[in-house]
């Protein structure tokens, strides 16, 4: 059973950098984005099993994804949008951490709503740009 999840997590990871190398700057966010939100969820999972180190590493790798989100802004060229978005993500690290020490599934929760609405916000783009065409 352990050799079967190994090889689907190596398939998955295989799959994941097979898009990224073809993914448009846009669509990489996009996996940012998902990439964040599913650490998050196994964290959390991790956390209700009392899997300390797993908990760990996953909030660790969601961290750093959320850093790369934040170092993707442009703070010179995005305005009032990127400063917001570079505090948003400045603010969910910190609860990461704060759930990380705590064990506090709530902040959990908050995170994975906030990253919900930016996504939605990212995911809606396309559309947007197609309609003002």
């Amino acid at each position: 059973m352990y050799a079967m999840r190994r090889e689907l997590q190596q398939y998955r990871q295989s799959g994941a950098l097979a898009e990224a190398t073809i993914a448009d700057p846009h669509r990489l966010i996009q996996m940012l984005f998902e990439g964040a939100l599913e650490r998050i969820a196994v964290a959390k999972g991790a956390m209700e099993q009392g899997n300390i180190q797993l908990k760990g590493n996953k909030l660790t790798q969601a961290i750093s994804i959320i850093g790369g989100l934040r170092s993707s802004l442009d703070l010179n060229q995005g305005g009032d949008i990127a400063g917001n978005l570079d505090s948003l993500y400045e603010y969910m690290t910190r609860r990461l951490l704060q759930a990380n020490i705590h064990n506090d599934t709530d902040a959990l929760d908050e995170v994975i709503r906030l990253l919900r609405e930016v996504k939605s916000a990212w995911d809606a783009i396309p559309d947007l740009l197609r309609k003002a065409s």
